[in-house]
């Protein structure tokens, strides 16, 4: 293991005046933009269709089962996976288990791995400051200045020109073969994500249009309520809720996003102490992710988990 990956794995925060420029890769390509805009536009067109669609088409059984059972693992793919295992080494897990999270959250369409986990990264290191990557105090403190910044934290961003360089960011995953493998077949996941759905839906019901509300509500409309949840993390998350704990950003806990985000939300305990598996540490906090990880740890599959201590809870909070 070289001194870089170790010190990715051991995900210190370098400290500010310590820290080096950013390199990026080379410029986003323009069919990548369209493609982008096309996974933003069209998921979210559907969204906007679901009333009439609810009312003049109806919703089966199939279509809610599905769509939730394909939120519930392309989001666990995303907040256990990508976040928590492959960002922030929360805990370790077996070659099936991480290939499995790898593939769960490369399912949500969110990008390849890798790239997802070098921007995290890239966005701890510099939370809310110059180098931060969707920043929503980007342009200042203003009122425009603020909605101009939230737009830009929560889609804006994702058009960047300039790509966050893995090799510094991620150089543990560009390591691991089996996850290069599973972030070189992006696109196929993408299709297994989209068209499984429709699949299930036409043989369950044995029918087109069976196929067809499924392929809206568990595939459109279910990628299109996940990214804005995700996307609400980078957004409201970093603006406006309770702060408990001291970070040296704006990171806060909004308590309305916590069943959506599985956990997620809790994000002021996650920049406080981003290598704990749990982010809900306080009494009450719904966390579906960290009862997850409980579980793979308890089948085995999990191993030497970070789950917080009240020692370290309270060594963070707010005096």
């Amino acid at each position: 293991m070289t001194p870089a990956t170790a010190t990715l794995l051991d995900k210190t925060p370098t400290p500010d005046h310590l820290q080096p420029a950013i390199p990026v890769e080379d410029r986003q390509a323009r069919w990548e933009q369209i493609a982008l805009a096309l996974f933003i536009i069209v998921p979210l067109g559907a969204v906007v269709a679901a009333i009439p669609v609810l009312w003049g088409w109806g919703i089966g059984w199939h279509d809610v089962i599905l769509a939730f059972v394909m939120y519930a693992i392309t989001g666990h793919g995303i907040t256990i996976g990508f976040h928590r295992y492959f960002t922030h080494g929360s805990f370790k897990a077996k070659r099936p288990l991480r290939v499995g999270l790898a593939i769960a959250g490369t399912m949500a369409i969110e990008g390849p791995v890798i790239r997802w986990v070098a921007d995290h990264r890239r966005h701890h290191a510099y939370s809310d400051r110059d180098g931060d990557p969707h920043s929503p105090w980007r342009y200042g403190e203003t009122f425009g200045a603020l909605c101009k910044g939230l737009f830009h934290a929560h889609i804006g961003w994702l058009f960047d020109i300039e790509q966050t360089n893995p090799r510094r960011f991620a150089p543990d995953l560009l390591n691991d073969r089996d996850i290069v493998r599973v972030s070189r077949q992006f696109p196929l996941w993408v299709a297994v994500s989209l068209l499984g759905p429709a699949v299930v839906g036409g043989l369950w019901s044995w029918s087109l249009t069976g196929a067809l509300t499924a392929f809206f509500w568990a595939s459109l409309v279910r990628v299109a309520v996940l990214h804005h949840v995700t996307w609400s993390i980078n957004s409201i998350c970093h603006t406006w809720g309770e702060r408990p704990f001291a970070t040296r950003d704006r990171s806060v806990n909004v308590w309305w996003l916590a069943a959506l985000s599985m956990g997620e939300s809790w994000h002021n305990l996650h920049h406080a102490d981003p290598t704990c598996a749990r982010h809900g540490v306080l009494r009450g906090q719904l966390d579906t992710s960290a009862e997850l990880i409980r579980m793979f740890e308890g089948l085995g599959w999990a191993y030497d988990v970070r789950w917080p201590s009240r020692e370290r809870i309270e060594a963070r909070r707010v005096a």
